[in-house]
């Protein structure tokens, strides 16, 4: 049986079929369903030859530093309110959210029901100045993040994504009105890889992330760093490649890996490796490369590229000095990408 059937809407990003089957166009994955069936994530299933879609709970909610998501470049300092809900259409071996992104394991968790406005309102009442979508795959719940979004923006808030980055065409226009902010996981530069360890094909992450990009919502980067899995110098090599190609100002997170779900045999990463990493990945051409997970890592503040002045100095997701003005211009003019500015 489908995950939470009671609690779900008729999806906006599917086409119906013939025969009674539906279309999934809410990730690259596109599962076709027939009836009574649900797509790869679990939680989008067929009934009566319309997909449903999740909608009116969480799987929980909490307010979190802007820089644990991690985005760098998003009003430095601020409060956001994380939420999420259940099901991920990947099969990450590492995941560490598994209880709630994998449907079928999330019985020990029950949902919170809450109403898009009653969401967007505890946020803005917390004086969270963000609104993200994350602990699970918020693309598959993407007309749901949109309604929470829409209350966010009457309330001037900005809103976010924390993502494997499987987007659509079709997701990334429905999305776009309601949707600033894009994080997506690149987890390796291996498609053997990607379609082992996380049940997804590389192609479609750079296709996404390309996506992402040219749409113009803020992107920023994140990968994991697993011994033996990503971590070779050439591996960093080929993704620092492709980043600095689509903008050398995209911001890359560098973060360590600490064993969880199916690779607890795996070592934690080495702060010597995250050190390296940033070293292949401004040698790329990137300007904006941090570390993170391991306490007192170099790489966690902003630097000027036109002075190289420290303007955005942090210690984990504590902020210690911002220079920058409201509008993102370092002392010596030069104005550093990103979003700066709360909503309008």
């Amino acid at each position: 049986m489908p995950f939470l059937p009671a609690l779900t809407r008729e999806a906006a990003l599917y086409e119906k079929l013939p025969g009674g089957r539906t279309r999934c166009l809410a990730c690259a994955h596109r599962c076709l369903a027939a009836e009574g069936a649900a797509g790869i994530c679990g939680v989008r299933f067929n009934s009566g030859g319309k997909l449903l879609a999740p909608w009116g709970y969480v799987s929980g909610a909490a307010p979190d530093p802007i820089e644990k998501k991690p985005f760098f470049h998003v009003l430095p300092g601020s409060r956001t309110l994380s939420f999420g809900m259940f099901g991920c259409n990947f099969r990450c071996d590492f995941c560490q959210n598994w209880q709630i992104s994998s449907a079928e394991k999330a019985g020990g968790r029950l949902p919170e029901t809450v109403s898009a406005e009653e969401l967007a309102g505890a946020a803005a009442a917390a004086g969270a100045r963000t609104v993200i979508s994350t602990y699970n795959e918020p693309l598959i719940t993407a007309e749901w993040g949109a309604a929470v979004f829409a209350g966010a923006k009457r309330r001037g808030l900005r809103t976010g994504f924390v993502s494997n980055g499987y987007a659509t065409p079709e997701a990334a226009s429905f999305l776009r009105p309601s949707l600033d902010l894009w994080k997506v996981d690149l987890k390796s530069f291996d498609d053997a890889r990607y379609r082992k360890v996380c049940g997804a094909r590389l192609s479609k992450v750079l296709d996404g992330i390309r996506l992402i990009r040219a749409a113009g919502f803020w992107l920023e980067v994140v990968t994991l760093l697993i011994p033996g899995f990503n971590d070779s110098d050439a591996e960093v090599g080929e993704m620092a490649a492709f980043l600095a190609g689509l903008s050398p100002e995209v911001p890359w997170h560098l973060t360590a890996f600490h064993p969880d779900r199916l690779m607890t045999a795996t070592p934690p990463t080495p702060p010597e490796t995250l050190q390296r990493a940033r070293e292949t990945a401004l040698k790329a051409g990137l300007r904006y490369v941090y570390c993170g997970n391991i306490p007192g890592a170099a790489g966690q503040n902003t630097i000027c590229p036109a002075c190289g002045k420290c303007v955005i100095e942090r210690e984990g997701f504590r902020l210690k000095k911002n220079l920058l003005s409201s509008g993102g211009a370092c002392p010596c003019g030069a104005v550093l990408p990103g979003v700066w500015n709360q909503a309008t």
